[in-house]
């Protein structure tokens, strides 16, 4: 049998905090007419809290992050994936990167029950496309686009965030995985 090529259909696009993720979505999306779904950060009412005081907002964030990414993804499951390709600028499975870094023991416990229970329901991806960038680059990219919640974020904290993800990504291998160093490739700027 000859070797045959699959076209992903369903292609989602991960990185840390600042690695492009949206903006290379968008790309995507126009160059090959794909239909773009983006991450709705901006409707959780705990993010700009959890980044003035992350051991009060933590676990409020990261359940309204799962179920709120959880919605997206069985809708997507729904309709979108029988129509056309899809770009995603979030894996589902990536919200436990948060909640790892996030969360108290008892509260982490409580979520991965959660977790456990919906995951199974989220389509996977026929491809994860994982941007990596140095910290540096992150911080760098975190404060052009200005995001008014993003101002009290640590740089520490987006250091563990990076850590988590390569981490994350250096194991993974649910779907095929295309890793992109993105520290010389800026996708808003459209600079390579």
């Amino acid at each position: 049998m000859a070797n045959q090529t699959i076209e992903p259909r369903f292609i989602a696009v991960e990185g840390a905090i600042g690695a492009g993720k949206t903006s290379l979505v968008n790309l995507l999306g126009k160059q090959y007419g794909a239909k773009v779904i983006l991450e709705d950060n901006d409707t959780n009412p705990f993010i700009a809290k959890f980044y003035e005081d992350r051991d009060a907002y933590s676990f409020q964030t990261q359940i309204f992050f799962l179920l709120n990414r959880f919605n997206q993804y069985l809708q997507l499951a729904q309709r979108e994936l029988f129509n056309s390709v899809v770009v995603i600028d979030y894996l589902f499975q990536r919200d436990k990167i948060f909640a790892q870094l996030n969360l108290e023991d008892h509260e982490y416990r409580l979520y991965e029950q959660i977790f456990n229970l919906i995951d199974p329901k989220a389509p996977k991806p026929d491809l994860v496309i994982f941007l990596q960038a140095s910290t540096e680059v992150l911080l760098e990219r975190v404060s052009k686009r200005g995001r008014d919640y993003e101002a009290f974020m640590d740089p520490d904290y987006l250091d563990s965030v990076n850590k988590a993800f390569n981490n994350f990504f250096f194991y993974y291998s649910n779907t095929p995985l295309l890793v992109i160093n993105t520290n010389e490739i800026d996708f808003v700027e459209k600079k390579c």
